[in-house]
């Protein structure tokens, strides 16, 4: 009977204590959540006072950058500087050129008096022509002039302006009017309209082609009778070789581009 009661005294002493410890979970886990809620609040004063804290950061940075604005304004400042060191080089160059004057002499102011006494200005150097006049022994300019597959030699000199081509007139040799305006380009150009003789031969090709070359030839000697009008036939053109001619004929084609017929069948 002994043995039963220190079994049962043990059983209700364990028993006991998990009682408690029952009793205390509770209590911890009502403690636990209680402070819980009261956290929740305060969190949310914190967020309020950040708030204010970050707008006069931004209100002090403006400051900032408006006391650096003057600072990049400060090289402004220096440019006058600068501008007023400039004016000291010209006076220099100025004194400079005073000094060679008075080395050179006053050849200038001499020259102006002795056109103020006179009223006579003296006549310039008339400008000289970059090339000679080239005639033969009879006084007349030679030129050749080729075009497409002709070529016509050509002599001018001073006259009433006759053109003979192979010992007939223009009128006759070249009896196409377009043909006739062609050779009077370069006088038409340089304003010598009927103030030259032209005498041409001219062989190969065609009139057209012939007509041509002896334009080319009347540019090229008129050129060389009055060198002064070489800028005005470069100008236009007319002393260049016009070397377009016509495309040779291809094996198995009509002409040069030119197919024959096709057939199908």
């Amino acid at each position: 009977m002994a043995d039963d009661k220190k079994t049962d005294a043990k059983a209700t002493e364990a028993e006991a204590p998990k009682t408690e410890t029952e009793a205390k979970a509770p209590a911890k886990k009502a403690a636990a959540k209680k402070p819980a809620a009261k956290k929740a609040p305060a969190k949310k004063p914190a967020a309020k006072k950040a708030a204010p804290k970050k707008a006069p950061a931004k209100k002090a940075a403006e400051p900032k950058a408006e006391a650096e604005a003057p600072k990049a304004e400060t090289p402004k400042a220096e440019a006058p500087a600068e501008k007023a060191a400039e004016p000291k080089a010209e006076t220099a160059t100025v004194t400079d050129l005073a000094d060679l004057k008075a080395i050179a002499g006053d050849a200038p102011n001499a020259d102006a008096a002795a056109v103020a006494e006179t009223g006579e200005v003296a006549p310039s150097a008339p400008a000289m022509p970059l090339r000679e006049q080239i005639l033969d022994a009879q006084g007349r300019a030679y030129a050749t002039g080729r075009r497409k597959d002709a070529t016509a030699r050509v002599w001018i000199k001073p006259g009433k302006g006759k053109i003979t081509i192979n010992g007939r007139d223009q009128e006759v040799y070249f009896a196409r009017p377009t043909l006739r305006l062609v050779i009077n380009q370069p006088f038409t150009i340089s304003e010598r309209d009927g103030q030259y003789d032209v005498i041409a031969t001219t062989k190969g090709g065609g009139l057209s082609g012939q007509a041509g070359a002896v334009k080319h030839g009347i540019s090229q000697a008129l050129s060389k009778y009055e060198p002064a009008l070489r800028a005005t036939m470069k100008s236009a053109g007319f002393l260049t070789r016009d070397s377009r001619v016509v495309e040779r004929k291809k094996y198995g084609r009509a002409k040069a581009r030119k197919s024959f017929q096709f057939s199908k069948r």
